[in-house]
């Protein structure tokens, strides 16, 4: 069963223990963790000569987070962070997992592993096989294997009923290829992991300021007046943006933090590069914190906005930036007639806050006009995340703060390139230039009707209509909405194919057939027939730069993603092909002049690109320009979200530990939260505990409310924690089995896994 980990017996559980919560982020702990973990899973001469090319110019880029790396003052020893370390720790793994490994295991006796124990197995290295009805994969050779899977194309009865499923790991060369022969094979089914995250930044920026990309730099930091941090923990997910912060600081800037959970890393920064910050002590980053409820942010920024109209009525023009509006906005007089009579302290209840906390924060947004708003899974990953992003935008554009030096939007994407693949074309709904683009260059017709996203590509395969799932990278299975949903949706699928470096759940819930095709990963060198080639990504600033390996394969049998690409297009449309895909991955340069010649803004590439700093994208938003329909920034109106909860019922929110990325789990501790021995935890106010008759440390079932749909998870303890009320906190994937398949963001379809009402029963 799908779930079977996830609802493990209490028996077969750790007791969690609990340490005192930090305030702190970073500094020697970090240091001593990251070295712990290097030494543990890497050689040393290998961890030492990773740490000191990780992030650097002519290095390679960290398979963890988008944030872009300084050109001033990148540090030469240590331009990473600990979660950054823990990836590369599990990625360059000396252990290795070989057809011996999977003829002793069985997939089932792997099932009933926990996903810290799968990840740490070691990297793949041969491609197998799971024939139908067998118990275990099998060694198959690269030849036998893409026959397969290209014969199984070739006989669907539609492209459509094939899926193509992208990680933001892959670079910029392999998803610009995956996709050109996703398009030539004849289907639009480009769902990719955006669809779950960002989506709704995309679908919420590009219709009002024109661009689907954040507008800031890192160096906007710099001159910052105010940086507000909504919906985002950086202290565990982006803890490198931590300097960005600490540099505002110490030019006099305010930072506001926004979220249910008081998070270390907004709290205290100590900068693991400066000894003397070190001994300081840190820098405290915060100087408001606003402990919104789940799925408060309309309603505060509604609030902020009603206080910030009323001191512009008492004096007009010191408030707002007019001439901005006049001559680059749109919407500015519904907006205004939108929030003139609402009542402040109304909304900052709605928001679960105090009416002196918003007082000061807009005070802060009225005094200053270069303002910076940053924001991730938490504003996004609503039914209301579209609004949650426009709302923003409200704001932002009501001071002028989009298109100047020191103010812009800000959000914070995830894996490494992510921003870049959508970018490459990775996209079930592609622009119409792209079509064409394709076809002027390439010579063929490719479809016009937009694909399946994520979740509709779920429901496809669960009602028969996709047989074939194709995953490059990720841990799809256990980054998706309704666990048990989703693993009866892959299990009737004819053939699951999985491109990895490391085995993950998805491998282990699968189609009738099954393939593993094991890659190199961002640190090994690639050789091609021209010679020894390198990638490039782009980070959440729209940078363009290279990545290039630095050790030997573990394993010759690996095979690059662009190589898996190309050897699967020429298997699947033969000698019907416009393209000469060995010529493609012979040399990496002719992808990217492949790229320059299909999507606007690469021109010259191949040149830029080997700057070592790289390059950045075109992005009309940084200079206030707006390519939107009426070429306007446009305002937009959004109503509050309706408080959904019933009496003892709660929104919960999916939570990431400190010793986890994303999907993959590097420990059993949350060191930030004073989390040991455990994962399976409900962070819940004391007073909601009080209310409910229920003690700290008792176990409880969670059971989510969605409609007429219950779900059920089970064998949780509840940790008395300072989250805000009427909202608890869990960590996914061990929760996602709550989250419904249909309840999603309106417009962007992501899942909604940050507003999902549960209630809690004692065991």
């Amino acid at each position: 069963m799908s779930n079977k980990i996830h609802n493990r017996p209490l028996e077969e559980q750790e007791e969690i223990t609990l340490a005192q919560t930090k305030d702190v982020a970073v500094g020697v702990p970090a240091i001593t963790s990251s070295i712990q973990h290097m030494l543990k899973y890497m050689k040393p001469g290998e961890a030492l000569k990773a740490s000191l090319k990780i992030n650097q110019k002519k290095g390679f880029d960290c398979p963890g987070c988008a944030w872009p790396d300084p050109d001033d003052d990148r540090s030469k020893i240590g331009e990473y962070c600990e979660n950054g370390i823990k990836a590369i720790a599990e990625e360059r793994s000396a252990k290795k997992i070989t057809a011996d490994f999977f003829a002793k295991h069985s997939v089932q006796e792997m099932s009933a592993w926990d996903d810290f124990t799968i990840g740490k197995k070691g990297r793949l290295t041969e491609p197998m096989y799971l024939p139908q009805g067998a118990t275990h994969y099998e060694k198959i050779s690269w030849a036998d294997a893409f026959k397969k899977l290209g014969d199984k194309l070739k006989n669907l009865a539609s492209p459509d009923e094939a899926i193509f499923y992208t990680s933001g790991r892959t670079s910029n060369e392999a998803a610009f290829l995956y996709q050109l022969f996703v398009r030539e094979y004849g289907t639009n089914n480009l769902p990719d992991c955006s669809n779950m995250c960002h989506e709704s930044s995309g679908v919420g920026l590009s219709g009002t300021v024109g661009i689907g990309k954040g507008s800031v730099t890192l160096q906007d930091f710099n001159e910052a007046e105010v940086v507000m941090v909504i919906g985002q923990n950086p202290g565990t997910n982006h803890p490198r943006m931590l300097n960005a912060l600490e540099k505002c600081k110490q030019n006099g800037g305010k930072i506001v933090a926004v979220n249910p959970l008081p998070e270390a890393g907004l709290m205290k920064y100590v900068n693991p590069q400066s000894p003397l910050k070190i001994l300081k002590g840190g820098v405290a980053l915060s100087d408001i914190f606003l402990q919104v409820r789940a799925n408060g942010d309309v309603a505060l920024l509604k609030a902020l906005m009603k206080l910030m109209y009323d001191a512009e009525q008492k004096n007009p023009g010191t408030v707002f930036d007019l001439d901005f509006i006049k001559n680059k906005t749109a919407g500015y007089e519904a907006l205004i007639e939108n929030i003139k009579d609402l009542d402040y302290k109304e909304l900052a209840d709605d928001a679960g806050l105090f009416y002196e906390d918003i007082e000061a924060t807009a005070q802060l947004l009225i005094e200053n006009k270069k303002i910076i708003i940053c924001w991730a899974m938490g504003i996004t990953q609503h039914e209301n995340g579209v609004a949650n992003v426009q709302e923003i935008v409200n704001l932002l554009l009501l001071k002028g703060s989009i298109g100047k030096p020191g103010a812009g939007t800000c959000p914070v994407r995830g894996h490494s390139n992510v921003q870049g693949d959508r970018t490459m074309g990775i996209w079930e709904a592609p622009p119409q230039w792209l079509l064409d683009n394709i076809q002027k260059q390439f010579g063929f017709t490719p479809p016009q009707e937009h694909g399946y996203h994520v979740v509709d590509a779920i429901k496809a395969m669960h009602a028969g209509k996709g047989k074939v799932f194709f995953a490059m990278g990720g841990n799809f299975l256990s980054a998706t909405p309704d666990t048990d949903y989703t693993a009866e949706a892959l299990q009737k699928c004819e053939l699951t194919v999985h491109v990895s470096t490391k085995l993950n759940r998805s491998h282990l819930i699968h189609g009738q057939k099954a393939l593993i095709f094991p890659c190199l990963g961002r640190m090994d060198n690639d050789q091609q027939e021209s010679g020894e080639q390198f990638v490039t990504v782009e980070n959440s600033m729209g940078v363009v730069h290279s990545s290039q390996g630095i050790f030997k394969p573990c394993a010759e049998t690996l095979l690059s993603e662009p190589k898996i690409v190309a050897e699967l297009a020429k298997a699947t449309l033969g000698a019907n092909s416009k393209i000469d895909w060995d010529h493609m991955v012979a040399n990496y340069d002719n992808i990217r002049n492949a790229i320059e010649a299909t999507i606007p803004g690469f021109d010259n590439y191949n040149e830029r690109v080997r700057k070592p700093e790289g390059f950045y994208l075109p992005n009309g938003a940084r200079k206030a320009e707006f390519n939107t329909a009426n070429k306007k920034a446009n305002f937009t109106l959004n109503e509050v979200p309706e408080n959904r909860l019933q009496d003892k019922q709660f929104y919960m929110i999916t939570n990431r530990s400190h010793d986890q990325y994303n999907t993959t789990v590097y420990g059993m501790a949350d060191r930030y939260r004073g989390i040991k021995n455990g994962r399976r935890v409900v962070l819940i106010n004391p007073k909601d505990l009080e209310e409910l008759g229920f003690k700290h440390k008792q176990n409880v079932h969670i059971r989510s409310h969605f409609n007429d749909e219950e779900r059920l998870a089970k064998n949780f303890t509840l940790i008395s924690y300072p989250i805000a009320r009427r909202t608890v906190g869990t960590y996914f994937p061990e929760t996602n089995v709550l989250v419904p398949i249909d309840q999603t963001a309106k417009r962007s379809h992501t899942p909604a896994s940050k507003g999902i009402v549960v209630s809690l029963e004692a065991i």
